[in-house]
Parts: C-alpha cells; structure tokens; sequence
C-alpha cells in the first residue's frame, strides 16, 4: 500500500468516524432544537403584532359612523384619523367603494394589497388580513368590510372596504435576531460537543489499540501477549476472550512443538543408530552379490533383493539424516567460486548419466558462489526424479538471466520427456513422503529427495518451482542469486 492510500485510510479511521458520528447528533439535536425553538418564538412575535393590529384595527372600523353613499369629500380626513389610531405600528389606510377609491397617504390605490385579500374581504364580512413581502419589505394588509345589522347576530355588507397596510420591518429585525441568536448559541454547542466526543473515542479506541499491538506481537511470536482488562463492558469481555484464545493458543503451540522437536529428535537418534548396522548390512550384502552368480537361481534372487531393499534402507536413513538437520537448523553452506557448468557435468558423470538419456545446454564461463556438494545433490535429485518419474531424453539447461530490481540469477532448468506433472500433485510436489500416485506403496527413492532439493535451494538464498512444458513433460526451475555469499547463514 502507498502512503497515499494510508494517510486516506487512517483520516477517515475509527476515532474520526466516532468523533464525527457524535458531532453530527450533536449538529441534529442542536439544530433542531434551535429550529423549533426559533419557529415558536417567530411565530409569537409575529402573531402577537398581527392580532394586535387586527383587533386595533376591528375597532377603528367599526366606531368610526360612515355615512352612505360615501362620499370622496372628507373620506381621506377620516382614513387618515384613523391611520394615526394604529397600533402597533402607523397604518396606511385605503377605501374602496365602487368606483370611489381613496387613502390615507399620498396613493389612493395600493399596491400590496393583493387580489386574493379583496376577494376575500368580499367573501367574509368578519374581515380578512395576510401578510406579504413587497422588494423584500415585510407588510401586513388587513381588509375590513363595512357592514349594516339586520338583526340580533345578522349583518348586511354595505359595500365599503376599509384596508390597512402596516410595515412589519421592527418585527423582520426581531425575527432576524432571533435566528442569529439561534445559529449563534448552535456553534459554540457543537464546539462544547466535541470534547466528549473525543473522550468517548479514546475510551473506545484505546482498548482497540491494544488489541492491535496485542494481535502484532502475537504475530511476532511472543504468544505470553495479554491485554488488561478494565472495567465490565463489551471491550472488557472482548479483552478477557483475546486472553483465553492467547492462552489456548500458546498452550496448543507449545505442545505442537514440543512435539515436532520429539518427532525430529526421534528420527535423528533412529537414523544415527541405524547407520552402524547398515554400514556393517551393506558390506555383508557386497560379498553376496560377489557370490550370487556361484548360488542357485532363487537364493541368488532372493540375495539380490535383500541387497536392493538393504541400498535402499542405506539412501533413506542418509535422507532422514540430511532433513533432520535441516529442521535443527544446523546445515551449514560452506560456498566457494565454482565454475557452474563443469560442476553440472562433474555430477552428470559420477553418476553415469553421460549416455543419451541426458542432453545438457551448459554455456562455459558461468561462475558462481555455491555450495559444491550440495549444489550436486539438487542436480543429482532433480535429473535423477526426471529419469525416474518422467522419460528420457532429460535436458538440463544453465543461464544467467539479469533482473530489473536484485541482483542477477543462475538459473537451472531440469525437462523431461514425460506425461508431465498433474494439476493436482503440482502444489504438493515438494511435500515430504508426498505420493503423486495413492496407490503406489513402493517408490525406487525415499520419498525426501525432492524436500531436500528445496531445502539446499533455499540454503542458497534461491528458489525452485516445478511446472509443465506446453508440448508435455516436465520442468524444474531453479533460480540462486549469482551474488549469494553467505546466503544460507
């Protein structure tokens, strides 16, 4: 991962999200809060202000004795008396009565009053108001109808309007304050509101911190790990259950190696104890092969056999030898300069396989730090496998190959002529006493030679990969770092 991508990764971790999920519930509450809190004492304001110069106004009206039919002469000396009665704020005051329009200012028609109020002040004999806002003034227009009394609840509009048109600026400054009071006081909560939210996160995030460096060094081998445990919430029951799966955990890893160490110490002591009376078996079955063609032909079998199983026991406890100290750890690479080819063709003829069984591409001049004798025993392994297992002709290939980012590698490649390796033995190809045949309870080897293979390649500082040939047939592939002193310890 680049360190884009952490930085990305730890601005938008655990503690941001609690600190950000708990400010935004505080930014909802407080918000909230101040809405409604805003909304109802907007609403009081304005209602108050309203039903004041409604009821004013009402009044004015209805004690004021209009003559009718209404003349234009003296009507804007009575809707100006009436204008300087407003409350709680002056009025303008208009009249319409058929055609006759007149005012209290210097218009006689208004242009606030909205067509919606006069059909409703047309409609209601009890009267009308709305409030609106004209180039962004706030206004509020009431409409009162004239009305004569027919009876003892019953009314007779008489056909005059009286309007009122009254400038809410005064209330609009306190319903502004109100908001910025209220987005005022919001801010410095939201404020307040982030240190709990920062306790809460550390309380949260330090038990997971633990946890974090607990499960690191675990990783790291130190299975004693613990986490202490405070308090007796979810995180508490969290700690006291990493506890028991480290303790069972390190519990079960100590008697897994206590094991594995009884299991190589047990094949270690077998072989040494073995290799006394084998070598002392081998001589006695030598002299019987000497002898085997002077003896009738089922003892000489039989003496033939005993020899064979005999060289066989021999390689396998040599074997088990050689991987037990690959697992104590104490194979040594003792390196040296060596010219790679002549060290192929050097194993090639100890082992006579200079007949046509095996080709070889070895380009002079590769030098290389290895091993000698165990850099015989992977080529040894892999061409005698190949003979084994697969078919003739074997090639064996050798070249140095650079690489972008390390130093240059040897590489060895080992190809048969075989059917090749199935897909399902390849991932199991270097796994001790593997068989790629279940049914095949007898191998000519001891089953090792291809895990001791690995083992020296991995002394080298190398690798080694096994695959299959597009015609058929199989590859092994081994690449050691041409500049590998010392790359096994």
């Amino acid at each position: 991962m680049s360190a884009g991508p952490k930085r990305r990764a730890r601005a938008f971790g655990l503690r941001t999200r609690l600190v950000l999920a708990f400010l935004l519930v505080a930014a909802v509450s407080a918000g909230t809060t101040a809405a409604l809190t805003y909304r109802e004492a907007r609403n009081a304001l304005l209602k108050t202000a309203q039903d004041t110069a409604v009821s004013s106004f009402r009044d004015q009206v209805q004690q004021t004795g209009w003559m009718l039919p209404v003349q234009e002469e003296g009507l804007e000396l009575v809707l100006q008396d009436i204008a300087r009665k407003g409350k709680p704020h002056p009025w303008v005051v208009f009249a319409e009565y058929g055609s006759v329009r007149a005012s209290s200012g210097e218009n006689r028609v208004s242009t606030v009053i909205t067509p919606e109020l006069r059909r409703a002040a047309r409609a209601d004999p009890g009267g009308s108001f709305e409030r609106v806002v004209k180039d962004g003034v706030p206004y509020l227009t009431i409409a009162m109808p004239t009305v004569f009394k027919t009876g003892a609840e019953g009314v007779l509009p008489s056909g005059l309007i009286i309007y009122a048109v009254m400038r809410m600026t005064d209330e609009q400054i306190n319903v502004d304050a109100l908001l910025t009071a209220a987005r005022d006081g919001a801010l410095p909560g939201l404020a307040i509101a982030l240190i709990p939210g920062l306790l809460a996160a550390r309380s949260v995030l330090r038990p997971v911190r633990e946890l974090h460096r607990a499960a690191q060094s675990m990783g790291s081998g130190r299975l004693d790990t613990r986490i202490p445990v405070r308090g007796g919430d979810e995180l508490a029951d969290l700690a006291h259950t990493f506890n028991e799966s480290a303790g069972q955990l390190e519990r079960s890893v100590k008697e897994l190696r206590e094991a594995e160490a009884r299991a190589r110490r047990f094949a270690s002591d077998v072989s040494h104890e073995l290799r006394t009376p084998l070598a002392g078996m081998l001589a006695v079955t030598e002299v019987l092969d000497e002898e085997a063609g002077r003896l009738d032909a089922d003892t000489a079998r039989a003496v033939r056999l005993v020899s064979s199983e005999t060289g066989k026991l021999a390689v396998l406890v040599e074997d088990l030898m050689e991987i037990s100290r690959f697992d104590a750890r104490a194979a040594e690479l003792n390196a040296d300069e060596v010219d790679v080819a002549e060290a192929i063709r050097k194993t090639l003829q100890n082992r006579h396989w200079t007949d046509g069984r095996v080709r070889t591409e070895l380009p002079d001049g590769i030098r290389a730090r290895l091993d000698p004798r165990r850099f015989d025993v992977v080529v040894a392994n892999l061409v005698g496998n190949a003979l084994r297992h697969g078919g003739a002709p074997v090639t064996v290939r050798l070249r140095g190959e650079a690489r972008s980012s390390g130093p240059p590698v040897l590489v060895t490649e080992v190809m048969d002529s075989g059917p090749g390796i199935r897909a399902e033995v390849l991932p199991h190809i270097f796994e001790r006493f593997y068989k790629a045949d279940a049914a095949r309870t007898r191998s000519a080897g001891s089953g090792l030679g291809l895990a001791i293979t690995l083992e020296n390649v991995r002394l080298h500082g190398g690798t080694i990969r096994a695959g299959n040939l597009p015609g058929g047939g199989a590859v092994f592939t081994v690449e050691i770092p041409l500049h590998a002193e010392g790359a096994g310890g």
